[in-house]
C-alpha cells in the first residue's frame, strides 16, 4: 500500500499540478456514472409506473390537452431518465483539455530552463516529463469516460424511446 501512494505521489509530482484537476473531473465523472447505473438498477422502474400510472388514469386521451398531458410526462420522465449525462459528456471532454493544459505548463518549464539554464538536458528533461504526463492522464480518463457514458447515451435513448412507445393513445 506504501508503494501505491508513492508511485501516485511521483507521478502527480512529475506531471504538475495539473493533475489534481484531472483527478477530480475523473472523481466526478465516474461517481455520476456510478449514479446512473444505480438510477437505472434501481429508480428506473419506479419513474416509469408512476408516470404510466397517471397517464393510465386518464379516460380521454385524443385531445390536444391530453396530447399536452402525455408530452409533459414524456418530458418529465426523459429529465429523470437522463439525469447527469450531460455533466458526465462534459468531464469526458473535458479530461483531454485538461490534459492540454498540462502540456502548456509543461512546455513552458521547458522554454523556462532553456532561457536559465541554456540547452542543459538534465533540466529540460522535468519540464518535458510535466508536458507529457498530464497529456496521457487527461486521455486515459476521457477514454474510460467515453466507455462509461456511452453505455449510458445507449440505454437513455432506448428507455426514453419505449416510454414514448409505452404511453399509447388508444382510447
Amino acid at each position: 500500500m506504501g508503494n501505491a501512494f508513492q508511485a501516485i505521489q511521483s507521478f502527480i509530482f512529475q506531471g504538475g499540478d495539473v493533475l489534481y484537476l484531472i483527478a477530480i473531473t475523473i472523481f466526478l465523472m465516474w461517481t455520476l456514472i456510478v449514479e446512473r447505473i444505480w438510477y437505472f438498477y434501481f429508480e428506473h422502474k419506479s419513474v416509469v409506473a408512476e408516470a404510466t400510472e397517471i397517464w393510465e388514469d386518464r379516460t380521454e386521451r385524443r385531445s390536444w390537452s391530453a396530447h399536452a398531458i402525455r408530452d409533459r410526462l414524456v418530458s418529465e420522465a426523459s429529465d429523470k431518465i437522463m439525469g447527469s449525462l450531460p455533466i458526465i459528456q462534459t468531464c469526458v471532454i473535458l479530461c483531454p483539455l485538461l490534459g492540454l493544459l498540462g502540456t502548456v505548463t509543461g512546455m513552458i518549464q521547458v522554454f523556462d530552463a532553456m532561457a536559465t539554464q541554456g540547452g542543459n538536458a538534465r533540466s529540460m528533461a522535468a519540464g518535458v516529463s510535466a508536458a507529457t504526463i498530464p497529456t496521457m492522464a487527461g486521455m486515459v480518463a476521457s477514454l474510460s469516460g467515453v466507455l462509461g457514458s456511452t453505455w449510458i447515451k445507449r440505454k437513455v435513448d432506448f428507455q426514453i424511446e419505449l416510454f414514448q412507445d409505452h404511453l399509447t393513445m388508444d382510447h
